[in-house]
């Protein structure tokens, strides 16, 4: 493992539980000859153990893979193998999930639609120990974070629907069927509810919401 500003090789795990996104972004990585792709994952679980035993550089780390959620794998990371930047890889543009993760431990957010060379430069960028964090997000996603007083009290436009939902009384499995998503990303959705709202059950929350007028309290 390099130390901070040094010229050796940077080793990468790279976890993304899409197999073909996985080899591209391996390929994409390898096209700098200081990198080395030296562990893949595929998984929350997978990401920790192969950070623990191999103390990489840099994990390259997407959100929703089977497991634990972000929040979670990178706090186990950062206790795994303390030394290892965290670059986080989404597809999601949520100024919301952008500051709770780097709130958590990230030294960078991106989304996956970044350019090549502004990947590299990113993972370049961590490796220098210089506690500044990277962001490659919309400018739409800039302008509120700016906004936000604080950020980590925001609903996300997903969580919202996962409150509207709620307000029509449904279950797990029906809101991940009507929203595309797994059961186990609506219950990280409800922990995050719960916490932004201070709420401690489903019905207190669709209550806070209303509220709050983030919601109606039922929908026809």
């Amino acid at each position: 493992m390099s130390g901070p500003g040094s010229q050796d090789e940077v080793a990468i795990v790279v976890v993304d539980d899409h197999t073909l996104f996985r080899e591209g972004l391996r390929e994409m990585l390898l096209t700098d000859p200081h990198f080395r792709v030296v562990g893949e994952g595929a998984s929350g679980t997978d990401a920790v153990a192969l950070a623990e035993r191999l103390q990489p550089d840099v994990v390259l780390l997407d959100v929703e893979m089977p497991g634990p959620g972000a929040r979670v794998t990178i706090s186990r990371l950062r206790f795994a193998a303390p030394f290892t930047r965290i670059v986080i890889l989404t597809m999601h543009d949520d100024p919301v999930l952008v500051h709770d993760l780097l709130e958590s431990g990230a030294s960078a957010y991106m989304v996956k639609t970044v350019a090549k060379d502004e990947l590299i430069a990113a993972v370049r960028s961590v490796t220098r120990g210089d506690g500044n964090v990277v962001v490659s997000v919309s400018r739409t996603t800039i302008e509120r974070l700016d906004r936000q007083q604080p950020a980590g009290k925001v609903v996300s436009e997903r969580e919202l629907e996962v409150l509207k939902l709620l307000a029509k009384a449904k279950s797990n499995a029906q809101i991940a069927s009507e929203l595309f998503i797994t059961p186990g990303t609506v219950k990280r959705h409800l922990t995050n509810i719960y916490a932004k709202l201070g709420a401690v059950s489903r019905m207190d929350a669709v209550r806070k919401a209303t509220a709050a007028r983030l919601i109606k309290g039922v929908e026809d």
